[in-house]
């Protein structure tokens, strides 16, 4: 009798389960669980390598820095997989080992490094125990031996452009394309002990020697395709003293030699672990520079001078500030490459997959997410020098690609490429990246799926990130409390008119409700830590917040505003203070100002961002007031904010005015000017646009303001 009683409610249980899993939050949930035990797994993984690098011998190349020890470790699993496909040229990862081998034994020869078989005495020693003496301290002596080792006079040393010597943790400056040579070159820095810093391929004159000075490079490698357009900048890189190579074959200019000629020399055998081998897990691996928005700027009259005399400071005494406008160099731990190698894991990418790359490697979304996470998994990479709309499917299809990483502007211009045969027969399953405009996201899916897009949120100095892995449209990640568990952050009221955190009574930061935007922080530890920025500690102010939830305790400030709404997801809201992001950019408009304000025709100068319809982001406009009896000059303008910012953070617009309007505690008015935009027909004051097919401001007139809006003016 029981059991018939039972009967109805059995058949009715498969209806019950049905009907709850339509319920959307239960599907979140579920997906919230699954990422947690995903990024638990990953955890455990990548504290297995390094725990197993630890006790590696430190002579064998499974001993030394993340990247190493990660390559070698392909290299022993999957010689032949395929790692790079560049111009349809395939690299597997045991070629990626032989020329990066190659690469950093050229390096090693500069430092006067020489393997020593004393080193190695054969005396029966196991790697586990050789891995415990390392362990225990010994390693730092086998890593002193083998640098005082001398070097025979008849070995060959490369020579470089001048006469700077390289030491353990020296700092070399790559001036490249995203090409192999490229990835050849700083893996093996990596492997022979010495820091790569990415400098952005754009910048030339001022921002590039604020580069070289601000992580303290002591060489610098350039693309043969870049060595014309820094003529104007040789005396200047000799006067830093500088030792400097061509990636290639010549003509060079004076004082360069062929880098990739002396490495074709050298031998591909695998390298001992010590020399690269961090002493601590947070010490820098390299530098990436980021369009910092916080740091002092320098004065109007200081870049004025800078711009007359072109002095130079000394090499042995670099900057203590973040002049206007340029990067900053972020430090970039052994502890946060090893944490990228987890990033397509938490993905759910695998080594089967085929990722296509088409983002600069001088930037942290396509080295460390982009390189660094296909060796995480072991999968194959698909690198594109310069992205092409017109040729992406047709890339993918060809090279059978799974997952591509993207920036917001890369999706929208695939999504404005005219319709074409076959955009929807290929294999893309996953498209990862940052930055999709909602509009856009639901265009793009609509037209070139069935595909899933995974939008995150991350700082390349930061110590936060985000995954939107359910995919709901315009998300950046989840706030909820199993996710947190992974990376623990907390959104708090700000307030924009003060630029800073709301405090209650007691000085503490008051969290915001669900549906108001607050500024994203996050906690500093051990486990997440904020490593700033290379030069003065200065240059880190207002990246770190105390006294935010209880006294003593250290958040980091994002300069972000999210907002999370009712059902748990995070969205993107703005940048705080006077910033805007424009072409995947942050730019502080206090700083570009500056760099305006050095013009000694200009009185004064209010910079902001204005939204232009189709663009991501919000492209600058400058307000400009002339000083008496001075007449605008428009080609100095544009030759000076040339010299002095990078591409990015160039004015697009400029309005001339005869005043500016400041608030009763005379701050600029921004809101008002940025509200009224850059329509000729309802701005009557004179309107300039930067025509960057002439390298020249324009007056903006109705045609021009129509052809804008009709898309057929790049801005």
């Amino acid at each position: 009798m029981a059991a018939l009683l039972l009967l109805p409610l059995l058949l009715l249980l498969p209806l019950l389960l049905l009907k709850l899993l339509r319920w959307p939050w239960l599907r979140w949930l579920i997906a919230d669980l699954a990422f947690t035990v995903r990024a638990r797994r990953c955890k455990r993984a990548l504290q297995a390598r390094a725990a197993a690098a630890a006790a590696a011998d430190p002579r064998g190349p499974e001993g030394g820095c993340s990247l190493a020890w990660r390559l070698s470790q392909l290299v022993r699993e999957r010689p032949g997989r395929t790692f790079l496909i560049h111009h349809g040229r395939h690299y597997s990862y045991a070629q990626a080992e032989r020329e990066s081998n190659r690469v950093a034994r050229a390096f090693l020869r500069l430092r006067g490094w020489k393997e020593d078989p004393n080193l190695d005495r054969g005396d029966g020693m196991g790697a586990t125990e050789k891995g415990a003496r390392y362990a225990s301290g010994a390693g730092d002596t086998i890593r002193r031996e083998a640098e005082h080792a001398p070097i025979q006079d008849d070995e060959a040393v490369p020579e470089g452009g001048n006469s700077a010597s390289l030491e353990s943790g020296s700092v070399v400056a790559l001036l490249l394309p995203a090409t192999p040579e490229f990835l050849w070159l700083w893996f093996g820095l990596a492997k022979a002990g010495l820091q790569a810093a990415f400098v952005p391929t754009a910048l030339r004159r001022g921002p590039l020697l604020h580069c070289l000075r601000s992580c303290g490079a002591r060489a610098l490698v350039v693309a043969p395709e870049f060595l014309e357009s820094l003529e104007p900048d040789l005396s200047d890189l000799k006067d830093l003293q500088l030792k400097l190579w061509a990636a290639g074959p010549g003509p060079h200019p004076e004082g360069f030699s062929d880098l990739l000629a002396e490495v074709a020399t050298e031998g591909e055998g695998p390298l001992p672990g010590y020399l690269s081998a961090p002493r601590n897990i947070l010490d820098t691996c390299l530098y990436i520079f980021t369009s910092g928005t916080t740091g002092l700027a320098l004065h109007a009259w200081e870049v004025r001078t800078w711009s007359c005399s072109r002095t130079v400071r000394s090499s042995d005494s670099p900057c203590d500030f973040s002049p206007s406008g340029l990067p900053k160099a972020a430090r970039i731990s052994h502890m946060k490459v090893l944490q990228c190698q987890g990033f397509y894991q938490l993905c759910d990418v695998h080594q089967n997959d085929v990722i296509y790359l088409t983002l600069p490697l001088y930037h942290m979304s396509g080295s460390l997410l982009g390189i660094v996470g296909c060796l995480g998994i072991g999968a194959t990479v698909v690198l594109k020098t310069k992205f092409s709309a017109s040729q992406f499917w047709e890339d993918c299809r060809e090279h059978g690609v799974t997952v591509f990483q993207y920036i917001g502007e890369l999706c929208r211009y695939l999504v404005n490429q005219p319709p074409s045969e076959g955009e929807r027969n290929h294999g893309v399953r996953l498209a990862v990246g940052s930055g999709l405009r909602l509009d856009i996201w639901n265009r793009f899916v609509q037209r070139f799926g069935p595909l899933r897009v995974l939008e995150t949120y991350g700082l390349t100095e930061g110590n936060v990130a985000t995954f939107n892995y359910i995919g709901y449209p315009g998300a950046v990640g989840r706030s909820s409390w199993l996710y947190k568990l992974f990376s623990p952050f907390s959104l708090i009221r700000y307030d924009v008119a003060s630029g800073e955190p709301v405090r209650d009574e007691q000085g503490l930061c008051v969290p915001v409700p669900t549906g108001e935007a607050g500024l994203m922080v996050a906690p500093v530890n051990q486990g997440a830590p904020f490593l700033g920025y290379a030069g003065s500690p200065e240059l880190a102010q207002g990246k770190l917040l105390q006294d935010v939830f209880r006294p003593g305790d250290v958040f980091f400030n994002t300069g972000d505003l999210l907002v999370c709404d009712a059902y748990g997801f995070l969205r993107f809201h703005d940048r705080t203070g006077d910033t805007f992001r424009w072409k995947g950019e942050n730019v502080a408009t206090t700083e570009v100002a500056t760099v305006l304000g050095a013009l000694d025709f200009l009185q004064d100068v209010n910079v902001y961002g204005v939204t232009v319809p189709g663009q991501e982001g919000k492209a600058g406009m400058a307000a400009l007031v002339l000083c008496p009896h001075h007449p605008l000059d428009l080609d100095r303008l544009y030759a000076h904010i040339a010299e002095f910012l990078p591409p990015y953070a160039q004015p697009r617009f400029l309005r001339i005015q005869e005043s500016l309007d400041t608030t009763e505690t005379f701050k600029q008015q921004k809101v008002r000017l940025a509200g009224e935009g850059f329509n000729p027909s309802t701005v009557q004051v004179p309107l300039y646009i930067l025509d960057q097919t002439a390298g020249a401001y324009v007056p903006l007139t109705s045609a021009w303001y129509d052809a804008l809006l009709a898309g057929q003016v790049r801005i």
